[in-house]
């Protein structure tokens, strides 16, 4: 008998004499002639008594070939069915403990042999475990990402040309106690001429539940509200990074987007903007980098769809199944209401979906990848709604298509009002081609617009008509018809890997028509050169400039030209 094995049956031995069995009950010599077996059980086929159709054969098999601690009679036979001795089971259990004693050894030396590099790990992972905690302890929310963008703008704009003395400006009153007026060149440049410094800055709280949907909130704040960035003076001057706050913190976005199936994606909020809810930007100038104009940047050249109305309301999206990279479909339908409008219970002049709403109804449908795409969207704007950006001439005809206006008898405007029945329609078709790799073939984006006021607007009507037995201008009356376009390129990559250069040209929003006083001289031009440094992945520095050949439109008579010019140096900073 081997020594293990001895050293096995004499400790159980002696167990069950303890335990009061007698010498007959013990056999001896059997349990002797069990451990001193010679040849090792290796494959369960030794035995010859077990069979495939056993219940435990998987079982058996496995603590013999696998873990080599199961051992049979001396005569080949395992005899499975048959009640175990304790002696059989010390047996069992002493092969087992030695496997597991070879096991352990190996384990040690390995130890031993990668100390070093155990003790790197080890350490490694107790400063990541430390991290974790504090990251835990201090971490914002579970659920919640922060994101920010903060944009310092420097700059000034500058009117060029004539001076036609439109009573816009006032320059106090002359001896007879007539008003005074600079005319539009130099009013313009005394009132909005001078160098600003401000600031816009924005963080979005993004807030997933099931990792699918969104709660989205972000806070705004700046200080361009009295600058030519917010669009004073000319609201052409408008750029897109601007936002009226006044350095009061608001919150500017609210709502909640969630998929529905596979292909649909809704989005419900008190504080949203319909193009954020379009599905698909067939446009890709400016992508990753800084615009400069509104209206090439934000409204992508025609405002008339892309007014980016915000306020409450909802919407949903269609996405076509497809393999990545391969073209699709989205479809696009929502209904926003003015955000002052929406939450204002006076029925007169407010409401969500009510007839005093400023509602907005949004839709798209588009086909593209993201290297070309096409688009066609459609707008339906009710009662005083908002054209976004256009000449000063399309600034003071929209707002004549208000919900109320004074009746008129006889050719006299009555002090109370009426109902105008007034509403818009505007079309917009865009698309893009960007190349696959950079060089000296720029991406192109273009789009094309129109848009048509409906409505009885007969107070205005009538002082239009009182006005112009008094002006020589041609072609005023009540705006019916605006149109827009832009072309706009953008190189990637220019002198530096990260940089970009962008180009646009187009005509704002103008008027083209007007109730029955013919085709107005409304027509101009913008355009704008931009180069963006990236200096980090976080910063980028953009400086530019800008020209608005006739940005008063038809209240610059049509033989005298002044434009203004603009310049500044964006610098983003994102984290």
């Amino acid at each position: 008998m081997k020594l293990f094995q001895q050293l096995l049956v004499a400790p159980a031995a002696l167990g069950l004499l303890a335990s009061g069995a007698n010498a007959a009950d013990l056999n001896i010599n059997s349990v002797s002639n069990y451990a001193d077996t010679e040849e090792q059980v290796t494959s369960i086929n030794q035995f010859s008594d077990v069979y495939p159709t056993d219940w435990a054969y998987q079982a058996l098999a496995n603590l013999i070939e696998r873990y080599g601690c199961v051992a049979g009679y001396p005569n080949g036979t395992f005899r499975g069915n048959r009640a175990m001795t304790r002696y059989e089971a010390a047996a069992l259990l002493n092969a087992c403990l030695d496997r597991i004693t070879e096991i352990t050894d190996e384990l040690r030396r390995l130890i031993k042999e990668f100390e070093k590099e155990l003790a790197i790990i080890r350490g490694r992972v107790d400063g990541l475990e430390a991290r974790v905690g504090e990251l835990e302890a201090t971490q914002f929310s579970t659920t919640t990402k922060l994101k920010g963008k903060a944009t310092f703008v420097l700059g000034a704009t500058k009117a060029k040309g004539d001076n036609p003395k439109y009573g816009i400006y006032e320059n106090g009153v002359d001896k007879d106690g007539n008003t005074k007026y600079l005319g539009l060149r130099r009013g313009y440049n005394r009132f909005y001429g001078a160098t600003t410094f401000s600031y816009d800055h924005r963080l979005g709280l993004k807030t997933s539940f099931t990792g699918k949907d969104l709660l989205f909130t972000r806070l705004r704040t700046g200080n361009m509200d009295n600058t030519p960035w917010e669009g004073e003076g000319v609201n052409l001057t408008k750029i897109d990074t601007a936002g009226a706050s006044d350095n009061f913190v608001t919150i500017d976005r609210l709502y909640y987007r969630f998929p529905l199936g596979s292909n649909f994606t809704v989005i419900a909020g008190p504080l949203l903007r319909n193009t954020e809810m379009m599905g698909y930007k067939a446009n890709v100038y400016g992508k990753g980098g800084q615009k400069l104009l509104d209206f090439f940047g934000g409204s992508l050249g025609v405002p008339g769809v892309w007014n980016k109305e915000t306020g409450a309301g909802f919407g949903a999206i269609y996405r076509s199944t497809h393999e990545k990279g391969d073209p699709y479909w989205t479809v696009a339908a929502n209904y926003v209401s003015d955000e002052g409008e929406a939450a204002n219970s006076n029925s007169m002049d407010g409401g969500f979906m009510t007839d005093q709403g400023e509602g907005n109804i949004t839709a798209q449908i588009a086909y593209g990848s993201k290297s070309w795409g096409l688009a066609a969207g459609y707008r339906y704007g009710q009662c005083d709604v908002k054209f976004r950006s256009g000449t000063q001439y399309v600034a003071a005809n929209k707002w004549h298509q208000g919900c109320w206006t004074n009746d008129v008898v006889d050719g006299e405007i009555q002090d109370y009002k009426v109902r105008t029945g007034a509403d818009s329609n505007s079309w917009s078709f865009s698309a893009f081609w960007r190349p696959e790799e950079s060089g000296w073939v720029p991406s192109i984006s273009a789009s094309v617009g129109a848009s048509y006021l409906n409505g009885d607007f007969k107070a205005a009507k009538q002082a239009w008509k009182e006005y112009d037995k008094r002006s020589d201008r041609r072609g005023n009356g009540i705006a019916n018809e605006f149109g827009s376009w832009a072309v706009m390129l953008q190189w990637s990559d220019v002198f530096l890997m990260g940089n970009d250069l962008g180009f646009a040209v187009g005509q704002p929003q103008f008027v083209t028509s007007t109730d029955g006083h013919g085709t107005p001289d409304d027509g101009n031009y913008a355009m704008e050169l931009w180069y963006q440094f990236q200096v980090t992945d976080n910063i980028a520095i953009t400086p530019g400039i800008f020209w608005l050949s006739r940005p008063w439109g038809e209240f610059t008579k049509s033989d005298k030209s002044v434009g203004v010019f603009g310049g500044l140096v964006q610098t983003v900073f994102k984290f």
